[in-house]
């Protein structure tokens, strides 16, 4: 274990873990002469309110990857990062006010099952097999990872304990207790995610400033590091490979955000379990709200560390525990890790009990909905079509707890490749600007037909390829394009679009698909309250980038 952790950590951080375990427990009983039906454990009986959901999207969202990986992010490049969390509060608004009245309204429980009522069985079945296979191998698989890394960075813990670990604390209440155990639990973990790294970000600051506080820290810093600060990067930039300049905000990055948050299953099944549409969409504002403060929290301790692994006169005054695991350029993801170990006594244990809870609740959302796709997607669809309640509630726990092992025998093996999360992340690429064509114009163009829909999927794979790989040796020949991955994404799924209109007008002939999904403006009306905050969000981010903008 580690050292720089005192009896009060320890303490803290299993008051946390207990905490947590019998919230989950305690939510996911059954109530006397009431078993679980699908709804119970799939959508949480479709009784969240929208504080609940506000709170379970950023948990379900925030991991490792964030604390970890955008700290890492922040050191290395800055400010600049930020765009994937600022962006989203943008695209959440529109989820909210665009995609969540037609989901809501067909009922569903799954994406899939959008595509099976919007096109066909065939479609359906294609994109839930590769869902649940991307889940298992992706998500599970990395977010075990990194949660381990972090643990044994921190503490010391052995990859596999730690696996193990994070694996057994997920599965203990989400398995049983379904989405509702997932949801209520975020609720207390994004409190501890929030407090626990704006605790981390106060004393990085009041540290750079030599004892001056927040505000002081924040000009320290400004003022030592002002490239740090741009949001914009230019191409003279290192890393405008992955944050192409102006294409951030125009490009790419959208095709990322509204593939995440609208046809993500683990991020949008806590919205079909709301009370309402209008208590969803409060959830969905509640969420955006918070994604403009996650930057504070999990990339300007990055910025911090920065400056004072470069600032002589600030490691003299940290001493000797200071130049251990000093991050670099090249261990930029040391940086968060680095800086906990300055905590006072207690703080350390609430820091730490942040980073688990952000893995913790990521874990659990992803188990449940790959529980979800695949008990209503397959099992219900190809295996027992007439399964009881109580048959599909059990067939969840055990496919979630399959997904899991599977999850825990491949995340240790992560470690051997060096690039291996990204270079999956970089590849998921690849397939979402497919899909999200697919979806837009299934949502809001009644022409879009089935088979052009499969056409325009299968097709985007190797459009994206032409992008991202050119045959060796001619990498410089005209017939190829040298382009970040980002713009890469933008450009695939507007071909792809420009596929499926070209062949649903082709097969039809202009008039309307049997399965397009009438709209009218009264459809999407929301209500003031959305209206106003959706207002302020937008507001905030116009200030924010009109500040950092270079």
């Amino acid at each position: 274990m580690n050292s720089n952790f005192e009896l009060l950590d320890y303490a803290i951080f299993v008051c946390y873990a207990i905490l947590i375990l019998g919230v989950g427990l305690w939510v996911s009983r059954d109530k006397k002469g009431h078993e679980k039906n699908a709804e119970d454990y799939f959508l949480a009986g479709k009784s969240l309110p929208w504080w609940a959901i506000g709170a379970s999207l950023i948990a379900a969202n925030i991991s490792a990857e964030q604390f970890i990986g955008m700290s890492g992010s922040g050191f290395a490049l800055g400010l600049a990062i930020a765009s994937y969390e600022w962006m989203a509060a943008l695209t959440l608004l529109i989820v909210g006010k665009y995609f969540l009245p037609i989901f809501i309204e067909k009922g569903l429980y799954t994406i899939p099952e959008f595509v099976e009522k919007r096109f066909s069985n065939n479609l359906k079945t294609i994109l839930a097999v590769f869902w649940i296979a991307l889940y298992v191998f992706v998500n599970l698989t990395s977010v075990l990872y990194l949660g381990a890394l972090a643990l044994e960075t921190i503490m010391g813990i052995p990859m596999v304990y730690g696996v193990m670990g994070l694996a057994l604390f997920a599965a203990a209440y989400s398995l049983y207790g379904g989405l509702s155990a997932v949801a209520w639990t975020d609720v207390i973990q994004v409190i501890f995610l929030v407090l626990g790294g704006l605790f981390t970000t106060y004393l990085a600051l009041n540290t750079v400033s030599g004892g001056e506080g927040f505000m002081a820290g924040i000009k320290t810093v400004y003022n030592a590091a002002p490239d740090r600060f741009a949001m914009i990067l230019e191409k003279s930039n290192p890393e405008y490979v992955n944050l192409p300049g102006i294409g951030v905000l125009v490009g790419g990055m959208w095709v990322a955000n509204l593939y995440y948050w609208g046809f993500n299953q683990y991020i949008i099944q806590r919205t079909l379990a709301a009370k309402s549409l209008k208590e969803s969409q409060k959830g969905i504002l509640m969420a955006a709200f918070l994604k403009l403060i996650i930057p504070l929290i999990v990339v300007i301790p990055g910025i911090a560390a920065y400056v004072m692994v470069n600032d002589p006169d600030i490691l003299a005054r940290l001493g000797e525990a200071g130049l251990k695991n000093l991050p670099t350029p090249e261990q930029a993801d040391k940086a968060y890790p680095w800086l906990l170990q300055f905590l006072p006594t207690g703080l350390k244990g609430v820091a730490f009990a942040a980073l688990a809870a952000a893995i913790v609740s990521s874990l659990a959302s992803m188990l449940n909905s790959t529980s979800t796709i695949f008990t209503m997607d397959i099992y219900k669809e190809y295996i027992n079509k007439n399964a009881t309640d109580k048959a599909t509630v059990n067939t969840g726990r055990v496919s979630a707890a399959i997904a899991l092992i599977i999850a825990c025998i491949m995340a240790p093996l992560l470690g051997g490749i060096d690039q291996a999360f990204q270079f999956i992340q970089e590849y998921t690429g690849v397939v979402s600007p497919g899909i999200l064509a697919v979806f837009l114009l299934g949502l809001f163009w009644k022409k879009t037909t089935n088979r052009a829909a499969i056409i325009g999927a299968l097709s985007s794979i190797p459009i994206a390829m032409y992008f991202k790989v050119a045959p060796k040796g001619w990498s410089s020949s005209p017939l190829f394009v040298n382009v970040p991955w980002l713009d890469q994404m933008g450009y695939t799924a507007v071909l792809t679009g420009v596929i499926i209109v070209i062949f649903s007008l082709l097969q039809n002939k202009g008039a309307d698909d049997k399965k397009g999904i009438p709209l009218s403006r009264q459809f999407f009306k929301t209500s003031p309250e959305f209206n106003i905050g959706s207002f302020v969000v937008m507001l905030v981010l116009v200030a924010l980038y009109a500040v950092f903008w270079k």
